[in-house]
């Protein structure tokens, strides 16, 4: 499997997980902080919630919301083969593909599709490419019901902040590379 990429908490706690050799996975210590912090109020983890895992790469933040939020439905999207087959093959894995669609599209073209319909969106756009983040968070802001929490992860010299006239911020954190917006539409 060459990964140390694995499931931190939750039901599949351990569990190694498979990654698209050109991702670029938010390491897990980050996403333990980032969790931590959901968990401290943000969201209820036991809520039917329907999450958009926008630029999924190996789909970890969607496969430990599965691992975590029992009433959770996963909707996983990303551009690249590779990507798409090795979320499959993580849900395969861990017998967990009925609470899951994994589609292969373009987040930002698809921002009305999905954005309107979600309670929780993670947007991790590659570090390369940070407006492609811009663009999403503020076509996710057009259509997002109030209250939505979107976690915008950025690259820590990027600093790029939301329209604040859409989103609340909530927490504003950095671990080593990572820069984690946790916004909520207003």
């Amino acid at each position: 499997m060459n990964s140390n990429l694995q499931i931190i908490s939750g039901k599949y706690k351990g569990r190694k997980l498979r990654r698209p050799p050109e991702a670029r996975p938010t390491q897990n210590r980050a996403r333990i902080a980032l969790f931590n912090m959901l968990e401290s109020g943000i969201i209820d983890p036991y809520a039917n919630m329907t999450i958009w895992d926008a630029f999924a790469g190996s789909g970890a933040f969607g496969l430990e919301c599965l691992s975590r939020y029992p009433n959770a439905q996963i909707v996983f999207t990303d551009v690249a083969p590779t990507s798409i087959k090795t979320i499959r093959d993580n849900l395969k894995m861990l017998n967990i593909d009925a609470h899951a669609s994994v589609i292969p599209a373009d987040a930002v073209g698809n921002a009305e599709k999905f954005g309107q319909n979600a309670d929780l969106i993670f947007i991790d756009a590659p570090y390369d490419m940070p407006e492609l983040g811009r663009v999403l968070v503020g076509r996710v802001g057009r259509v997002a019901r109030p209250g939505t929490i979107l976690i915008w992860e950025q690259e820590e010299k990027n600093v790029i902040a939301p329209d604040e006239s859409m989103w609340e911020i909530l927490r504003d954190k950095t671990y080593g590379r990572a820069r984690f917006l946790i916004l909520q539409k207003k």
